[in-house]
This record gives C-alpha cells, structure tokens and sequence, in this order.
C-alpha cells in the first residue's frame, strides 16, 4: 500500500465534491471496470429491496446519487411519483441527468447528505445511498438526517464496501482494492488522480458490516439487517424507520 494520506473531517466534504467532479467524465466505465459489471446488479438489489419492504412507496430520495445509477432504477418503478437524486458534485449530476432525461417525477439536485434542511421530516417512503456513506464528514449525523426525512416505517438501504469474509481472503481482495483498482482509474483518465487511491483507503475508516448495523440502531433504526456480496467487498444495509 502507498503512503496516500486521507483528508482531515474538516477537508472532506470539499476535498470529496472536487475530486468526484474531476473523475465524473468516466466514473461509469471505471465502476464496471473495478466491479466487473457487478455493481449494476448489487444497484438492481437495492432497488428490489426497497420497494419490497415498501410495497406501497410514492416517494424515494437517492442521496450521493452521483450518475444516478440508483435514482434511475427508481424512475423505472411508476409507482414512485416522486424521486429525488442528490448529490454534491455538479459534475456527477451532468452525468445523470441524461439517464433521467424526460421523466418528470425525477428531480436532480446539488445538495449535502448530511443536511437535508430542504426537506420536512418524513418526507420519504425509501431512501437509498450507493457508495456514498464513506465519504461524508460526520455518519452519525448524515444517518440522522435520512431518519429525519424519512416516514414512519420507511426503510433506508444502504450499499457500500465491506469487510471481506472470510479472513482469508483479506489479503487479496486488498492487494486488488489498493493496488489493481487505482490502476483502472490511471488507465481511464490516462494519468495518476488521488481519488483512486481515496476510494480504497477510505475503506479503511468506514465500519465493517456489524459495526455500521450497531450504528444504525443507535441512531434509531430498527429491523436492521445486511447482504454481503462477493464475500463482504460490498455490503447492504436495510433499516427501517419504525417510529
């Protein structure tokens, strides 16, 4: 592993907003490249998921959207008569807007996860995040945000890395983490970007499946369970908002 350093709390959210506008041109194609094509498969689950622990959803907001992978699956669902993609790179949203282009119940905004004041409490029956939770300064605070918006018994679903299980193959999946991953991205982007040796360290300092579920029920969740995939490289967290 190099010597890469990881921003301060204090330096990430523009630290993270600069560099994910930098890499947006190509992040589709270095998602599929870094995933095997996997990652649309664990965006599908998401989607599945959250609408079968809310069969009767109107409404889903997709926090650190990005290109919208996620925000456009749910435009896809013509129950959900509201769907709001949001974001804090304005770049990353450039990206989604053409995947949305033409659905009206679907609404792209810049905005922080971890302040949602645009939002009144309860304002949403699904609330999804891919990969994004990592990346804010403050999880307790963001997680208190989406029980905020959403309503009584709806269901957040969470995707982003994990631990690997078993131990065993630790050793690979961070020799391909660390070192293969950040090759794709210098191959994309013809060049060297510190946001690909970012993206595997700040695994790092993210919690590990039943850490962030102990999390989450601090915080007020309940029903709180996960789905590994790939042997934990990427994990899904399901909660619910029962009060």
């Amino acid at each position: 592993m190099n010597q890469y350093k990881l921003p301060s709390q204090e330096k990430k959210p523009e630290y993270v907003r600069k560099n994910f506008d930098g890499i947006a041109r190509a992040y589709d194609r270095f998602n599929d490249w870094n995933s095997f094509f996997l990652h649309r498969i664990w965006k599908d689950w998401v989607v599945k998921e959250a609408k079968k622990e809310v069969p009767h959803a109107t409404s889903a907001l997709d926090l650190c959207c990005g290109t919208g992978d996620i925000t456009y699956r749910l435009s896809l669902d013509s129950h959900l008569k509201t769907v709001v993609g949001l974001d804090f790179s304005e770049q990353m949203l450039s990206y989604a807007f053409p995947k949305v282009e033409g659905k009206t119940q679907v609404k792209l905004i810049v905005g922080d996860a971890m302040d949602l004041k645009q939002f009144p409490e309860g304002s949403f029956d699904i609330v999804t995040m891919g990969f994004g939770l990592r990346n804010v300064s403050d999880l307790k605070k963001c997680l208190f945000e989406i029980k905020r918006v959403l309503k009584k018994d709806g269901v957040y679903v969470n995707l982003d890395v994990g631990r690997v299980r078993p131990k065993f193959l630790k050793f690979f999946a961070d020799f391909y983490f660390f070192k293969i991953v950040p090759l794709f991205g210098y191959l994309l982007y013809g060049k060297q970007n510190e946001m690909f040796d970012y993206l595997p360290h700040s695994s790092k300092v993210y919690p590990d499946q039943e850490s962030l579920s102990l999390i989450l029920k601090e915080v007020g969740f309940s029903d709180v369970r996960f789905q590994n995939f790939v042997f934990g490289n990427a994990v899904a967290h399901i909660a619910k908002k029962g009060k």
